[in-house]
């Protein structure tokens, strides 16, 4: 999995490339992300020709110094799992009573 931050010079916003290597998602035929920048909505990562998964978002700097993500994986069989990111900035708990976490990644 690979996170990419860039920052805008024009507008107050970072510009994040999430993508996750196809070894990371086996027998996986959507992912999405869901995340706090955009009140976790799911935003679904677009597959490439190489098996790889890719999405681009821009988060706004002001309206928060950092933000919770995880991704959804389905499978064929269409089950749902969680995919917790392993290089996030730092993990906080997801409030849940399963005991899960939830990527924290910084912005500003």
């Amino acid at each position: 999995m690979t996170i990419k931050k860039q920052y805008l010079k024009s507008k107050p916003e970072v510009k994040v490339t999430f993508e996750i290597e196809k070894k990371d998602a086996e027998n996986v035929t959507s992912i999405t992300l869901l995340s706090e920048h955009n009140k976790w909505q799911a935003l679904e990562l677009k597959q490439l020709k190489s098996g790889k998964f890719k999405l681009v978002v821009n988060v706004s700097t002001e309206a928060s110094k950092s933000f919770q993500y995880i991704f959804q994986t389905t499978n064929n069989n269409s089950q749902t799992t969680m995919l917790l990111p392993t290089d996030a900035d730092s993990y906080v708990d997801n409030g849940m009573t399963d005991g899960g976490k939830n990527a924290v990644l910084q912005i500003a």
